[in-house]
């Protein structure tokens, strides 16, 4: 097939055919002709199109009824009429039937090339969607919710088929938002104890004693309350898969009995003395670096080796921008569905704009971003003005162009003025929060904080602004976007 499309004509009027075959042929489409409906339908039948042009009047079936047949052959051809200037309303009356578009007599060239470009963008659209949602099947039969084809995740698909069949524990590193927990899902789903349970430790949450309450049990009367005995988590594992999301806050207490368990696949309760042997896979999490707080004396380094046997190596989304298209995709289908929305996509420019951002919420952050989209949406398209404005002005993070006055300019207080402005700004977009916008900042909560102390920044009343990132004094003002060109103007006038 040619590689710029191939275009089936169906006139009964051999002028027009050959009019538009010189005109098509010239531009380097493939055409083939056809005299008549019943002819064309044929050729339909036989050969694979990438768009048709048909006359609506024609002896014998018309355009209208031979529209329908060849939406029976193929669901997506996109079909422009041609029509006579006095009957539109019948070219009109196609498209309600699912015609691409119609081109009246007489026409420009450019009308129909232009109509042509749009009807073949349209098909190669219509084309990759289709192609991402089957690669996205095919990955959520066995990985679930995990989308990837970049060579980065292929590598963490092939160690999630070789070590999901083990019973070694597994430790998976990676940063917030970036799917850890989907993940240790895939290798749960992908092992022996599929069909047992799987369940999740919020390793952090909870001060040490009720953390092993709830990880070991506890007799009746171990504590004040303690009314009746209690199964912990690792018990009702038993057979399937704990995992222990951000296992670097559990507690340095707590790692000692963790790692017995680990060893010897035994506990007793709190209070009690009997001895309770479990089967139990083990997979870790975490985002931070577990030999940095060993180093620092806040990591038991018997339990960090202990862990350390299997690790998955979780890319951020920054670095593996190849999987963006795949996971929009993913998340269009998902709240499409939720929402009463089939069919949702984004506009070529609205994808341009989220695969230029560097994502520091990764996947997490990127599945809001689709969300709001989708739940604001007022039609199946979504473009530019439903992207969030921090992502849309994501160029704000590089470091802004400062000019130089001929009398020179302090260093120290252009960087602390950008310092604590950025602080600022990125607590906003935090909605306050310090941990998260350590986070964004990739810095400790503690170094931001001591910041904030040292630039005396103080709570704003307003939160949930986008992160919008201040320039120091006399930047540079970035140059004007330029204008469309004329092709590009023309385009949305016919789609329009």
């Amino acid at each position: 097939m040619n590689r710029n499309g191939t275009i089936l004509v169906i006139d009964d009027e051999e002028i027009m055919r050959e009019i538009l075959e010189t005109l098509l042929t010239r531009e380097g489409y493939q055409v083939r002709l056809a005299a008549n409906a019943a002819e064309g339908l044929e050729l339909a039948r036989a050969l694979p199109f990438d768009a048709v042009i048909m006359d609506v009047m024609m002896p014998g079936m018309d355009g209208i009824t031979a529209l329908d047949e060849l939406a029976k052959i193929d669901s997506d051809l996109p079909v422009m009429m041609i029509t006579a200037f006095a009957s539109v309303e019948n070219a009109i009356a196609a498209m309600k039937r699912g015609a691409f578009d119609y081109i009246t007599k007489p026409f420009k060239n450019e009308e129909v090339l232009v109509v042509v470009r749009n009807a073949l963008a349209q098909r190669r659209l219509v084309a990759e969607n289709r192609a991402l949602r089957q690669n996205l099947q095919a990955h959520q039969n066995r990985f679930g919710e995990i989308i990837g084809r970049s060579s980065r995740m292929r590598q963490v698909f092939d160690l999630i088929i070789q070590a999901a069949p083990s019973r070694t524990t597994i430790l998976i590193n990676g940063e917030s938002g970036t799917g850890k927990e989907l993940i240790a899902r895939a290798l749960h789903q992908n092992s022996t104890r599929s069909d047992r349970a799987f369940i999740t430790v919020n390793s952090g949450n909870l001060p040490p004693d009720l953390l092993e309450s709830n990880l070991f049990g506890h007799v009746k009367g171990a504590f004040t309350g303690a009314i009746y005995p209690k199964k912990g988590l690792f018990e009702l594992a038993d057979k399937g898969t704990i995992f222990f999301d951000e296992i670097g806050n559990v507690p340095l207490e707590t790692q000692a009995k963790l790692l017995r368990v680990i060893q010897e696949r035994e506990f007793m309760r709190l209070g009690g003395v009997e001895t309770i042997k479990v089967d139990v896979r083990i997979i870790a999490a975490t985002n931070v670096d577990l030999r940095r707080m060993v180093d620092d004396g806040k990591f038991r380094e018997d339990l960090y080796y202990r862990l350390h046997v299997i690790t998955v190596e979780l890319p951020p989304l920054r670095e593996r921008k190849d999987d963006i298209a795949l996971l929009v995709q993913h998340f269009l289908d998902k709240y499409g569905r939720e929402n009463q929305k089939p069919n949702l996509e984004l506009s070529p420019e609205a994808l341009d704009l989220l695969l230029e951002f560097d994502w520091p919420g990764n996947v997490r952050e990127l599945q809001n971003v689709i969300e709001r989209a989708a739940v604001l949406s007022s039609g199946s398209r979504i473009d530019v003005d439903l992207v969030p404005e921090h992502v849309r002005s994501s160029k704000r993070f590089q470091m802004p162009q400062v000019a130089i006055p001929p009398e020179g300019i302090s260093f120290r207080e252009v960087i602390t003025d950008f310092e604590k402005r950025l602080i600022e700004s990125t607590l906003e977009a935090a909605g306050g929060v310090q941990k998260r916008a350590a986070e964004l900042l990739h810095i400790k909560p503690t170094t931001l904080n001591e910041m904030i102390k040292r630039h005396d920044i103080r709570p704003r009343r307003k939160r949930g602004t986008p992160l919008a990132v201040p320039s120091p004094p006399d930047e540079v003002d970035p140059p004007d976007e330029e204008p469309a060109d004329d092709e590009i103007e023309e385009l949305s006038k016919w789609r329009g």
